[in-house]
């Protein structure tokens, strides 16, 4: 019964967010609440609730620190430079702009953080999509598909876990992984290609110089579906209100554009020039710190966020405006977290996660013992989207390794294949870090869920098949 009720409670929660019918914080909240009566344990709801909150407060402190953190290195042009080369690169083609996201969202990956990952990346693209009307979607599905296969890296999380479930060497199992990754990355990198020239189709391509500089009458306009150029942008030149005696209205949309593409303006009143290597210093001690993991990760943000603002910002009133500049998304990100507490706690404390886990392995028929490893990877898809790291790599793995020895499997080959779900990971609606990504880009999680989800199983799917092909698995 609970094994039914656990899938119906997540299924429940996926219908009711994708279709629109509830907000992802109302479901998070409410669902798993109606279904822990609906188990009989409302009255240890509280409790769940509480278990939940204190296993992901630490999580919900360190993205609360790294947003202010972030957004002040941001604010006082750490990235400007970054952006630079990038939109230098990107030169207003649609197609550029998303293999430049999905080039930028790789390299920031390699701090093994997904949440700092995803505030660079949309601080540096979002202005641009925003400005050339490209699908943000585009952005956030590449962005998580490129940082779910990242991800595997033995600091990202779920090669440590797996290598402390089946107490096994870490690099034993990612040094051999190295090479079906990169294939998932430059599948990433393909669908980038693809989604983009399909953006192109669609908009067309501008110089930078004339996105920046677009006139208010220049507007966006299809040549026609099948021309032999495709679509592009061209000047309006007929129509009511196309020419320079536009409407107020039309002026003011065109006006908002503008200043929304100025996300990082380099006139901006925070920029502090002087303290460029300051800052910079400080963001690579911060980062080797986690890396190396001397401190908590909450705690080092908490201390770089007071340290930045106390030396870029010293006088109290310039603080309280970065903190109340960055306050939207810090209480949208933890609200989303300790939503999702609610969930984890309930999906946990009535044995829910634990009564699914011993069903789907105990579904697997004995005949498919010998190729337990492709077992293990195609079940890494599904299981690590509905339930959490830990629970999948202490709960499961551990269990589909013995499942695997008793036929011959290797707990390497274990391991390696439960790496493949990640790309698929990093949209799943237990990831605190993807509720940043979707809310930095204004986009809905239901939105972001429907176009990503298809494209990160294929990834996976890479990663799996190179796995296979390069005897790795």
């Amino acid at each position: 019964m609970l094994t039914i009720l656990g899938f119906a409670m997540i299924a429940t929660f996926l219908v009711l967010i994708m279709t629109k019918k509830m907000s992802p914080i109302a479901a998070l909240v409410l669902i798993p609440a109606l279904f822990c009566v609906a188990v009989g344990q409302g009255a240890k709801l509280g409790d769940y609730v509480i278990d939940g909150v204190g296993n992901l407060a630490p999580t919900a402190a360190m993205l609360m620190f790294a947003i202010v953190y972030f957004g002040v290195m941001i604010d006082v042009g750490l990235f400007d430079p970054i952006v630079r080369g990038i939109l230098r690169f990107c030169k207003a083609d649609p197609m550029r702009i998303v293999v430049g996201t999905a080039v930028l969202a790789a390299i920031v990956s390699l701090d093994g953080d997904g949440s700092t990952t995803f505030m660079i990346t949309v601080s540096a693209m979002y202005p641009l999509y925003k400005r050339l009307k490209m699908s943000l979607v585009v952005m956030t599905g590449v962005a998580a598909t490129a940082n779910g296969v990242m991800n595997t890296l033995p600091w990202g999380g779920p090669t440590a876990r797996a290598a402390t479930a089946l107490k096994l060497d870490a690099s034993e199992i990612f040094v051999p992984m190295i090479p079906a990754l990169a294939v998932g990355l430059l599948a990433v990198f393909l669908l980038a290609y693809v989604l983009g020239r399909r953006e192109r189709r669609r908009l067309g391509v501008l110089t930078l110089d004339e996105a920046l500089v677009r006139e208010p009458e220049q507007e966006a306009v299809p040549a026609g579906v099948g021309g032999a150029g495709g679509d592009r942008l061209r000047k309006g030149s007929g129509g009511s209100g196309a020419g320079a005696g536009g409407s107020d209205a039309e002026l003011t949309a065109e006006e908002d554009d503008a200043e929304e593409f100025k996300g990082l303006d380099p006139n901006r009143s925070t920029l502090r020039p002087k303290l460029y290597w300051f800052n910079a210093g400080l963001t690579l001690a911060l980062l080797t710190a986690m890396i190396m993991e001397l401190m908590p990760i909450p705690v080092l943000f908490l201390l770089g966020a007071a340290l930045a603002l106390t030396v870029n910002f010293p006088h109290m009133p310039d603080q309280r405006a970065r903190i109340a500049a960055h306050a939207d998304n810090v209480l949208n990100v933890s609200g989303m977290v300790f939503a999702a507490a609610v969930f984890t706690g309930v999906l946990t404390g009535t044995g829910m996660v634990e009564h699914m886990a011993d069903w789907v392995v105990g579904a697997v028929p004995d005949a498919m013992g010998p190729h337990m490893a492709i077992v293990t990877g195609l079940l890494s898809l599904p299981l690590t989207y509905f339930m959490s790291n830990d629970g999948f790599y202490f709960g499961v793995v551990p269990v589909l390794a013995e499942a695997g020895a008793a036929h011959g499997v290797s707990p390497l080959e274990i391991a390696r294949a439960s790496l493949a779900g990640q790309a698929l990971h990093m949209s799943s609606p237990l990831v605190p870090a993807v509720y940043v990504l979707v809310g930095m880009a204004k986009v809905e999680f239901g939105d972001h869920t429907r176009f990503t989800v298809k494209w990160a199983v294929l990834t996976s799917l890479v990663v799996l098949g190179a796995g296979i092909l390069f005897g790795t698995i």
